[in-house]
């Protein structure tokens, strides 16, 4: 099926590369220990978390809801729109039109 978008790929998944960033624990998405984390150099974060936006994008075409972290992220086809939330609250909409 895949996530449907007319904006650029890459424009997206900058915007949501910023999102999943924000999110608490977003990188035991790859099983990673928070030690391991934080040993990690800031290049190699944003990298982490540019490849965890990149699979986050191409999972939702498969299933709508993946959990992040101690985030949610949610394809609304409907609406052409990513939305990321913490703690039940809508924190950021990543527009795919």
């Amino acid at each position: 099926m895949g996530v449907r978008h007319a904006r650029e790929y890459a424009d997206i998944l900058k915007d949501l590369t910023t999102a999943v960033a924000e999110i608490e624990g977003s990188y035991t998405f790859f099983e990673m220990e928070p030690a391991e984390w934080a040993v990690l150099p800031t290049e190699d974060r944003l990298e982490v978390m540019e490849a965890l936006a990149d699979d986050v994008f191409f999972g939702l075409g498969e299933d709508p809801v993946i959990e992040v972290g101690s985030g949610v992220i949610t394809y609304n086809s409907k609406h052409h729109i990513i939305e990321v939330s913490h703690d039940d609250k809508v924190t950021q909409i990543i527009r795919l039109i």
